[in-house]
């Protein structure tokens, strides 16, 4: 069975260092925060309405990707866990993470164990797995023949860890650890963490963006409830695509292209060993490498502003840092915006 989450190598024309990207985007939200069914069923639609913004192979029914990112939505989850003989405790005291892995079962076992052996490392509990319900009948060949068993972990979070972000890290630290770990051990070549928190989920994959609602029945059910959801179609216009290389990320979805990626690797790579931070501490060496190489232009840039968010900056403070506004020339910039363009410290 072919795994295509890893790009092909250098041949002929083709480098993998000169992919590009281009996709739609959409974004709806309940102003006062109020969760229902109703924002997941817009955003859905949001979604279909985005498919000239996508692409698909040779075959019509084996798209680029897309995908969505909603709440964590606990009335449903607790439903669903404890169809599973899973006892979850209230909303925000445990974390939820939707996981590609091995079609093989004795791979995905595996895999398992050693993520659960990891979380214990970090602190933390298993509280236990559920297979979520898929259905490919829409899916062309090419999307099946890459296609990774879904699953859903859930982890408890432990009394110490007293603020959502303080949580939030410590999934960040289990997330990074178990790709690098399971995937460069070979025990899971389709080990991928889709998201890991206690704020928010990501169905994603390999789709069309019609086929994400009919691939994953969980978005079907009246119970999973959100205030917000991003939605993505992807276009990779010189990219290969992949069930991982899917949007939504865990904190964007992009739907242009980085010129400046190669330079912005390099930096982050002689960086990241000089890294510092008081909210991570120690922990913050166990997350390296900081970005997925693997992946593509949007995810290497999800990677930095994720590390920023959780480093203590705020979200629109991060972003104004990864997207500095130029001010060359730029007479009526203010002083307070123009050290945003200055060498990011973490």
């Amino acid at each position: 069975m072919m795994n295509r989450n890893t790009l092909p190598p250098k041949q002929g024309l083709y480098d993998p260092q000169f992919e590009h990207d281009a996709c739609g985007v959409g974004f709806i939200v309940h102003m006062k925060g109020k969760q229902s069914h109703e924002i997941v069923e817009q955003a859905l639609t949001i979604l279909v309405n985005l498919e000239h913004r996508g692409a698909c192979g040779a075959e019509t029914n084996t798209g680029d990707g897309a995908g969505i990112l909603i709440q964590v939505p606990h009335k449903f989850l607790k439903k669903v866990a404890a169809a599973e003989n899973i006892a979850l405790p209230e909303a925000g005291q445990y974390g939820v993470g939707i996981i590609y892995s091995s079609p093989d079962l004795a791979a995905r076992e595996k895999g398992r164990k050693l993520f659960e052996q990891i979380v214990a490392e970090e602190g933390l509990e298993v509280l236990g797995w559920r297979d979520v319900p898929t259905d490919n009948s829409s899916l062309g060949n090419t999307a099946k023949s890459s296609e990774p068993f879904m699953e859903q972990v859930f982890i408890k979070r432990s009394p110490e860890l007293t603020d959502d972000l303080a949580f939030e890290r410590k999934l960040y630290i289990i997330r990074k650890r178990s790709h690098g770990i399971i995937r460069s051990s070979e025990v899971d070549p389709y080990w991928y963490p889709s998201s890991i928190s206690c704020r928010t989920m990501v169905y994603k994959g390999m789709l069309m963006p019609a086929q994400v609602g009919e691939y994953y029945s969980d978005l079907s059910d009246p119970d999973l409830e959100s205030a917000l959801a991003l939605v993505h179609s992807r276009f990779s216009t010189n990219t290969f695509p992949s069930w991982e290389r899917s949007h939504p990320y865990r904190y964007i979805a992009h739907n242009g292209e980085i010129n400046t990626l190669r330079g912005n690797i390099n930096w982050m790579h002689a960086r990241q060993s000089l890294f510092k931070s008081e909210l991570f501490g120690e922990d913050l060496k166990k997350a390296q490498p900081i970005i997925n190489i693997d992946g593509s232009d949007s995810t290497i840039f999800d990677n930095a502003l994720e590390l920023m968010v959780l480093a203590g900056r705020s979200l629109p403070h991060a972003v104004m840092m990864m997207i500095p506004e130029p001010w060359t020339a730029h007479e009526s910039m203010s002083d307070e915006k123009k050290p945003f363009t200055s060498i990011i410290r973490v």
